[in-house]
């Protein structure tokens, strides 16, 4: 047994490189899961450096002088940042609470549906489950008034963050474009010299993060904003909220879409009822979530990421239980560099001749 582990430190972990790559992964990690709530607003600003340092980088090759390019895509940016904070958001807000006001009359209305299912469908449903399933509502609305009060005495510091996180987030973001290489000759300066393997490793995953941050946050954009017209459109009320839900969930692959699912089809019936109205919205949704699934998820991330849904699926379920919606946005750049650091883990040649 120990000559097998012996075997095995030698040819994983032989290599000076092979080390530092195992504390950088172990530091990483331990970051993360003690510190990422702190670390978050950095990140954030990380990944929006991506977004404009990719503007920049495409005008620089247009001829434009590197400090415009920076220039330009930071004022692109901050257009954005605060047309998202002090125009969607607000908006968003207002119907939300336009909805929680009408959320009594919609439990109201169903009640009302649920005690005619058992003269419907007396096989399937019967009075007494009804009766415990409207008791268990009436108990749970009973205590939503005390949650509510501590709730929103929880959500001030929450509103405080939100405040620091907005002024933080743009200051980090200049910095990062305008101090991009030097933040990464500082970094470098900490490493070994020769540092084939990591360099590697680094060229992949710099590739593979800037092409997924800029294709997901263009999929969030482009299928909010066409869910949002596309309600608007036919008239569904809270369009901007469940807009935002609809864009925001494809942060989640595969699940976000289900989850969000459920919201809409509600609002549309307790709106419409099963009319024609109904359907036709339902119909409009289930196009865009095939067009994204089928049409802008292939053009966007082609590129960007080559992995088995299983696999992406565990990466969703690991990194959001341990580091939560970062963990969610992140987790297949994170998964992309398990396997990049997995394919290129340096090995010791002499105990794989021994083996052979």
């Amino acid at each position: 047994m120990l000559d097998i582990f012996r075997k095995w430190y030698k040819r994983y972990l032989s290599e000076e490189e092979s080390v530092l790559l195992l504390v950088l992964l172990t530091v990483s990690v331990m970051l993360l899961m003690t510190i990422g709530d702190i670390l978050a607003p950095v990140l954030a600003a990380i990944v929006l450096a991506y977004l404009a340092q990719g503007l920049a980088s495409l005008l620089q090759r247009y001829g434009v002088p590197q400090w415009l390019g920076v220039a330009v895509s930071y004022l692109v940016f901050i257009g954005f940042f605060f047309s998202f904070v002090f125009a969607l958001l607000p908006l968003a807000w207002r119907q939300m609470l336009s909805l929680a006001s009408e959320l009594p009359s919609m439990m109201q209305r169903g009640q009302e549906l649920l005690s005619v299912l058992p003269q419907r469908y007396p096989q399937f449903v019967s009075d007494a489950q009804i009766g415990e399933l409207q008791s268990f509502v009436q108990a749970e609305l009973a205590g939503l008034g005390p949650s509510l009060v501590t709730g929103s005495l929880a959500w001030i510091p929450s509103v405080l963050t939100v405040m620091v996180y907005i002024i933080l987030i743009p200051l980090l973001v200049f910095f990062f474009l305008k101090d991009r290489q030097p933040i990464f000759d500082w970094f470098g300066s900490f490493l070994p010299t020769e540092r084939p393997f990591l360099r590697r490793i680094w060229m992949e995953m710099d590739e593979q993060v800037a092409n997924y941050a800029r294709g997901k946050v263009l999929e969030i954009l482009i299928i909010g904003s066409v869910t949002y017209f596309a309600f608007a459109w036919l008239g569904l009320q809270y369009a901007a909220l469940l807009g935002l839900l609809v864009g925001l969930s494809v942060i989640i692959p595969y699940i976000g879409a289900t989850i969000v699912t459920l919201p809409v089809a509600l609002v549309a019936y307790f709106q419409w009822g099963l009319t024609s109205d109904f359907y036709y919205l339902i119909a409009v949704y289930l196009v865009i979530q095939v067009l994204d699934g089928n049409v802008l998820v292939p053009l966007l991330f082609s590129e960007a990421v080559n992995l088995h849904p299983v696999a992406i699926i565990l990466a969703v379920l690991f990194f959001g239980g341990i580091w939560g919606l970062w963990g969610v946005f992140f987790a297949i750049p994170l998964a992309t560099l398990i396997k990049a650091i997995i394919n290129a883990w340096p090995r010791s040649t002499e105990v794989s001749a021994e083996a052979a």
